[in-house]
């Protein structure tokens, strides 16, 4: 397996975008569900751009039948972007008192991404995870937004320490996310990106399509 580059990689910040323009859309008006844990006042997190909701929307139709997308988060405010990194960053400051602060951005970019390159305020990114026709959340083997502390690093894609049923689970994501044209971010199940500064960099393109945006 290749190692994991982190979005605290110099090369994903080296990455130029070329904005495209489009704009954002609510999902809530296309049928998903939609879960509320990451709600905020004025509905941001509900929003991505235009081909992010093509590709999610091929993304569900590859899933098998009793199986289906369930929507978290997806834009993200840089004002609150950068809140989280820095919560974490403190937190981990406090655990590990002895780290640089290069050590503590670097550890920090494996769960929340540096507020300059982050895919969700860009509208590039989602997070999302799986449920039955019911709308029960399948077992993926930690929840969604578990730390690598919290987990035992088992919120990284492809954890050794997962069940069979969790593997499997995390496999008809990966690949159904994967097949629609999305990155994963492999410190995270749940994250998947595209045309943003990561993606570009995962495919070697010369540049990102998706840059910070604000919400109209």
């Amino acid at each position: 397996m290749k190692p994991l580059v982190l979005m605290s990689d110099p090369r994903v910040a080296a990455i130029p975008v070329r904005e495209c323009g489009e704009p954002l859309v609510d999902v809530r008006d296309y049928n998903f569900r939609v879960d509320p844990r990451k709600q905020d006042p004025l509905g941001a997190f509900t929003h991505v751009r235009e081909g992010v909701l093509a590709r999610l929307k091929h993304a569900r139709s590859l899933l098998p039948a009793g199986t289906d997308l369930l929507f978290i988060e997806g834009y993200r405010p840089l004002s609150l972007q950068h809140r989280y990194f820095t919560e974490y960053r403190d937190e981990l400051a406090a655990a590990q008192p002895g780290w640089t602060a290069e050590q503590l951005h670097h550890a920090a970019s494996r769960y929340v991404s540096p507020p300059e390159i982050a895919p969700h305020s860009a509208g590039a990114a989602v997070d999302v995870t799986l449920v039955d026709q019911d709308g029960h959340e399948l077992d993926l083997g930690t929840r969604v937004n578990a730390s690598p502390e919290e987990s035992d690093g088992a919120c990284f894609t492809h954890a050794p320490n997962l069940s069979d049923q969790a593997r499997h689970h995390r496999m008809l994501l990966l690949n159904a996310m994967e097949s629609a044209g999305f990155t994963n971010y492999g410190t995270e199940f749940w994250h998947f990106s595209v045309a943003d500064r990561y993606d570009a960099l995962m495919r070697q393109e010369s540049h990102a399509r998706y840059g910070p945006i604000e919400l109209p």
